[in-house]
């Protein structure tokens, strides 16, 4: 006869807004990169490439800094959604993952295989959808209450009498 274990629950702390976006910015980075390595093994890409075109595109140096910028976007994202002050951060969020959108669902059209590269956008679009949502519900804060919070930076006797945490000059 076995005697049975207590179960335990898992801990389950709610994950900050900031780092929600980080990691879906990522998510969607990832995507957007291995749909474009993974279109490479379609028949007749990697040819157009050497023949110097892209879907509908001459290579060139325009096509090739256009290409590193819209990937250098959600690059930037993961950093800047951690790093932003709070009220910056929600409204660059929701700004790129709307501009975001269309130019997702742009790329569909340059793919052969409907089934692969509509399950990229789609997948895509699901991590915008979770990024749009994320920064339009982002937490709020009463600002009563954080003007009646002490601080816990500076204490009292770390000012000076002029009110300055800066020693004064004599």
């Amino acid at each position: 006869m076995s005697t049975r274990q207590p179960t335990t629950t898992l801990e389950d702390p709610p994950i900050p807004v900031r780092a929600k976006l980080a990691a879906a910015w990522t998510s969607f980075m990832f995507l957007y990169a291995y749909v474009d390595i993974l279109g490479f093994f379609t028949p007749g890409i990697v040819e157009d490439i050497l023949d110097g075109r892209v879907f509908e595109f001459d290579l060139s140096q325009t096509f090739s800094t256009t290409a590193l910028t819209l990937m250098a976007v959600p690059i930037f994202m993961v950093v800047l959604s951690m790093t932003l002050p709070a009220r910056v951060s929600r409204i660059a969020n929701l700004v790129v993952a709307a501009v975001y959108v269309p130019v997702t669902v742009f790329n569909v059209a340059g793919g052969f295989w409907l089934y692969f590269y509509g399950l990229g956008v789609v997948l895509e679009l699901i991590v915008l959808a979770l990024v749009l949502r994320y920064a339009w519900t982002w937490p709020r804060t009463d600002a009563v209450q954080l003007s009646r919070k002490p601080s816990t930076s500076v204490t009292s006797r770390s000012i000076s009498s002029t009110g300055s945490m800066w020693p004064e000059r004599s």
